[in-house]
């Protein structure tokens, strides 16, 4: 990734697609904390980047499609700057015949570049022939200096077109039901492309390699990813961070700098600082969390879609690392997802379906109940038990298979499902 921020660009198209246009721009500004000028120039970048005439139209996919154009388009054309955007494909079309050194990958890159574009160096080619290894697209041939490079085609070139065909089809499926994502649907592209050159253009058919289609709920999720890496890698370093950030109950999303010193105000922005140690994904949501530890001990929990700004600080010692990760896993032994709260047992009955149903309230209960454990069980119902820390995160668990399951302990979760469900009983007496 680039090292220039698009927070903003990931906030906006969040609530974009979250409201589906239910604002107009200058409410759809104050909601982000930016001017409806910036917000203006924000579309025309956006749409710059689509290529797409009508913006909203990146919005519009239907319930079986897959939320990926709308939701990729932005790291395909952030991920690099743009001398790199045209200077990589450059360099990667030439290594397409033959390896060659830096200083043959130089001429040709100044020979194709258009004249009024930066003419880059030679310095500046070798470090993008080290990102390109780094990633594994080129590889330097045998022998010594000076260097020559090829494209790393090992994986497409040694399959036949079958096996691609069934190497795209494994990882389109895993990229549109897993976590992460972003970088299955970047290497579904390039399997795409690898078999597109494989066959000759009269007998491509795009519909060879669409036979499925998927629907994420949480379409927000695969934004947050831009965070994911940047923070599993300062774990990763035991280093600490800094960043801006915007809790769900905040009313702004973004806010935007003051860039002109006469009209700048006086707001000091108030940044969160804390050594990152787990980060948790909420599958029943599409959230993720950052787990930290700040001073004096405290445990620290942040949603990741409202952090911006994310700097890296210093590193602290493997020991120091290790005594707080063992402290948070500790914390997190009994807990649903990020709760610390006080320990409680849950127990609830569960209701079998008919006799001549599959039982799959008890195939999903085994599946997501964690570690908890059935005590009790006969023909018609079942009896679940589990500690966790703190009801609250789950209780939207619980409150998911409705009439097949009744709490029994503890009492004030009991009366609270109860008095929930009589709440939703007297709105529908009262429509009649």
């Amino acid at each position: 990734m680039a090292k220039e921020s698009f927070d903003k660009e990931i906030q906006f198209l969040r609530l974009l697609a979250l409201s589906g246009g239910g604002y107009d721009r200058q409410q759809f500004a104050g909601r982000l904390g930016i001017s409806v000028h910036t917000f203006d120039k924000t579309v025309r970048r956006l749409r710059e980047i689509s290529g797409d005439a009508d913006f909203a139209d990146l919005f519009r996919y239907g319930y079986a499609d897959s939320a990926e154009p709308v939701l990729l388009f932005l790291y395909r054309a952030k991920s690099m700057k743009e001398s790199e955007s045209r200077r990589l494909p450059l360099l990667l079309g030439s290594l397409r015949g033959q390896p060659q050194t830096a200083a043959e990958l130089l001429g040709a890159c100044c020979d194709q570049l258009p004249v009024d574009a930066a003419m880059p160096d030679e310095k500046t080619v070798r470090s993008d022939l080290r990102y390109l290894e780094e990633i594994g697209v080129v590889r330097r041939e045998p022998g010594g200096r000076p260097y020559r490079y090829i494209l790393n085609n090992d994986l497409t070139d040694c399959l036949s077109q079958k096996e691609l065909i069934d190497l795209y089809e494994f990882v389109d499926i895993m990229a549109n039901t897993q976590i992460p994502s972003v970088q299955g649907y970047l290497l579904r592209d390039n399997l795409k492309k690898a078999l597109k050159s494989a066959v000759p253009a009269e007998e491509w058919d795009d519909g060879l390699l669409e036979p499925f289609s998927y629907k994420y709920h949480y379409d927000a999720r695969i934004l947050d990813e831009a965070h994911l890496y940047t923070l599993l890698r300062m774990i990763h370093l035991r280093r600490r961070i800094s960043f801006q950030y915007f809790s769900p109950k905040s009313r702004k999303s973004y806010a935007a700098k003051d860039t002109n010193p006469l009209f700048g105000r006086e707001t000091e922005v108030r940044r969160e600082s804390t050594l990152p140690l787990k980060v948790v994904y909420d599958h029943q949501y599409g959230r993720w969390y950052l787990i930290g530890a700040a001073s004096k001990g405290r445990v620290v929990k942040f949603r990741m879609e409202g952090m911006i700004e994310i700097e890296e600080e210093q590193e602290v010692p493997e020991a120091y690392f290790a005594l707080k990760k063992a402290d948070l896993d500790e914390r997190l032994r009994r807990s649903w997802l990020v709760d610390t709260g006080e320990p409680v047992t849950v127990r609830a009955r569960f209701y079998r379906p008919g006799r001549e149903q599959a039982d799959f309230i008890e195939e999903r209960v085994r599946m997501q109940g964690q570690w908890g454990q059935i005590v009790e069980a006969n023909e018609t119902s079942f009896v679940y038990e589990i500690e966790v820390n703190g009801v609250t995160e789950i209780r939207p668990w619980l409150r998911g298979f409705g009439s097949s399951c009744e709490v029994l302990e503890p009492a004030e979760l009991r009366q609270s499902f109860i008095d929930e469900w009589k709440e939703i009983e007297a709105y529908y007496d009262a429509s009649v």
